[in-house]
């Protein structure tokens, strides 16, 4: 007999790419994966943790793309923002399929759709059991959704940030390229900045050193990794 297994963190941000909803396909939203994504997330608001989510956009639009192919890169950054709402749509209306109540809050204003940012109103959400998902971006060109979940993770004084990957943690050096690549349980924010790992981009990794903010970057796609972090087993990298 197992017995149940207890969260260490009250109120968490989940940093998801928008890589992660599109499954195999290679663009777009896979229905099927976000479904399941959202399994996961409930497993962990069952158990009573509060839950915000900042969601990437590089399943449909990245801003440096198409700054790289001559778009103008503020343009191209707003177009990433509203690609974020896109992907937080998909996210809401799975989570709820799954009986998750669910706000989307977004930086930018388009209240047809979905309820403008207000730090006031996105607590309140939490504190009635709502998971809030945060969308475009600080609603700022020139600042990756790396910086809003670090910005976002500070004004709801969340106890850590979760960044669910494609990899298993932080590595010295890239494992897919390199067979001796080796994996740290933990490392400091400054290791990170002056190695220059991949973790997030140096801004929000700034940020979170600043606010003592830790992060946990670990592996999304293994089954039950998200509720295994929040209940405190040593899974993936923590950098603090």
């Amino acid at each position: 007999m197992t017995t149940k297994q207890k969260p260490v963190y009250k109120r968490i941000l989940l940093k998801l790419s928008g890589e992660s909803l599109m499954g195999e396909q290679g663009y777009g939203i896979s229905l099927k994966v976000t479904h399941e994504i959202a399994r996961e997330i409930k497993e962990v608001h069952d158990l009573g943790v509060e839950i915000c989510i900042v969601l990437g956009a590089g399943n449909i639009f990245r801003g440096m793309t198409g700054a790289a192919q001559g778009i103008d890169r503020a343009q191209g950054d707003y177009m990433g923002m509203l690609a974020t709402v896109i992907n937080a749509m998909a996210l809401q209306d799975a989570l709820e399929k799954v009986g998750v109540y669910t706000r989307v809050l977004s930086a930018i204003d388009m209240s047809k759709l979905v309820e403008p940012y207000i730090r006031r109103r996105a607590v309140r959400h939490l504190e009635k059991g709502r998971i809030v998902i945060f969308a475009a971006g600080t609603g700022n060109p020139y600042f990756t959704t790396d910086t809003a979940a670090s910005l976002r993770g500070m004004e709801m004084h969340a106890d850590v940030i979760l960044k669910a990957t494609k990899v298993d943690g932080v590595y010295d050096k890239d494992p897919v390229k390199y067979k001796d690549s080796q994996r740290y349980r933990s490392i400091s924010f400054l290791d990170v900045l002056n190695k220059g790992l991949k973790v997030m981009d140096s801004t929000s990794i700034s940020l979170c050193m600043d606010n003592k903010m830790p992060i946990i970057v670990f592996d999304l796609f293994k089954k039950g990794n998200i509720k295994k972090v929040v209940c405190g087993m040593n899974i993936g990298t923590r950098v603090s």
